[in-house]
Order: C-alpha cells, then structure tokens, then sequence
C-alpha cells in the first residue's frame, strides 16, 4: 500500500533532522494548551484586549500565545493570572 503524502513528507523530514518527530510532538503540545488556555478566557467572556491589558502587553502577545507560539513560562504565567488561573508545570 503506498504511503500518503503526509507520511512521505514526515518521513523526508525525519531523513534530513531526526529530531523532526520531536519537534512536531512539542509543537502538538503548544497547539493543545494554547486552545485550553483560549477556552478558558471565552468561558469567562474576556477578551484578548482585556487579557492584554491585566497582562501589561499587547493584544498581538494575546494572539501569538493562543495561536500557539512559542512563548516565556512568564508570558504563560502572566496570561494566567490575567484569567484568574494559576499555572502549574509538571516534569
């Protein structure tokens, strides 16, 4: 059976950085927490202007955070607080 182009495209990567997988995994981990943490300032009908604003940032930071970026355990911290959570971090 062949392969699909995803797994083609995964595979290719993987050839030239085997840490690629790695790196898609960290980054699935930023995208599920960055949606989390988006859902939790809806539910408390916040917007990222407000959360801004408590932050001492822009509203861009706001967005770049949710989008999933890769951003400061401050910033994460700061966002937190701005949404009345607290954040905890586990190894």
């Amino acid at each position: 059976m062949p392969k699909d182009f995803l797994a083609e495209i995964v595979d290719e990567r993987t050839r030239k950085n085997p840490a690629f997988p790695d790196l898609v995994r960290e980054a699935e981990t930023r995208r599920k927490l960055a949606r989390k943490l988006a859902a939790l300032r809806e539910k408390k009908a916040l917007s990222q202007t407000v959360v801004a604003a408590r932050m001492g940032t822009s509203a861009s930071v706001v967005s770049k955070l949710e989008a999933g970026g890769d951003v400061k355990l401050s910033t994460l911290q700061r966002y937190c607080a701005a949404i009345g959570e607290k954040l905890a971090v586990a190894v």
